[in-house]
């Protein structure tokens, strides 16, 4: 994980974000409330997954803020297209949806945050920022569905051989992890752990460098699936 203006976006440049959604008049909506904030910039627009994906493609944005129910390609399939030709890209899926398959399914494909289409317009800009500094955005009702399939998942997972290696991380770096996957946020976790939100930040990021993943959820599904951390 890198800290903010590292990823993508030198210091100072606004944040690139690309908006994806088959009705136009959330697209409009979203591109007004983000247009009106000096350090964001809407680079592209795209109406169904496939065209996300191309846009995403030629304009490498920052963040991607993608529906989930779209023709021709959903969201996630769109979600997972971007992730593997612009690694560096944080998607917020949007979506009328809790459910936690839809959840679930988001985080694996690489979201990096979930946001509810009931959310105020004026939040909006403020979670593009906190995507784009390496911040998972998903609320605490979410985060418990979240635990409940990583719980699932484990059990799923338990009888699977681990891939080999699995890096090495240290004992204070999985008590972050362990932190990480019950949903609490920065401060939350400098709380628990006495220490302070820098210190967080940079755990989580050596975490990220030695996973080689993009987002703190990704490390998480990570270390469910090769049983480095138990989720009951």
């Amino acid at each position: 994980m890198t800290e903010p203006g590292e990823a993508g976006t030198p210091r100072g440049e606004p944040i690139r974000v690309l908006i994806v959604d088959d009705h136009e008049l959330i697209r409009r909506s979203l591109a007004l409330a983000l247009a009106a904030e000096p350090d964001i910039d809407v680079v592209g627009e795209a109406s169904d997954g496939q065209e996300a994906v191309e846009l995403a493609d030629r304009l490498m944005p920052d963040v991607a803020l993608m529906d989930v129910r779209m023709p021709r390609q959903d969201g996630i399939e769109a979600t997972k297209g971007i992730k593997a030709s612009v690694p560096s890209t944080r998607i917020i899926m949007l979506t009328v949806s809790d459910e936690e398959e839809d959840l679930f399914e988001a985080i694996k494909a690489g979201a990096t945050g979930y946001l509810l289409k009931d959310v105020q317009i004026n939040d909006v800009p403020a979670a593009v920022r906190g995507v784009h500094e390496g911040q998972s955005l998903i609320n605490p009702a979410m985060a418990a569905k979240l635990i409940s399939e990583f719980a699932n998942m484990s059990r799923k997972e338990a009888e699977r051989p681990p891939q080999l290696p699995v890096p090495r991380l240290t004992e204070r770096e999985m008590e972050v992890l362990r932190l990480v996957a019950k949903g609490m946020n920065n401060r939350e976790i400098a709380k628990q752990l006495f220490i302070s939100e820098n210190t967080v930040k940079n755990h989580v990021r050596n975490i990220l460098d030695k996973l080689q993943l993009h987002s703190r959820m990704e490390a998480v599904v990570y270390a469910v699936r090769e049983r480095m951390l138990e989720i009951t």
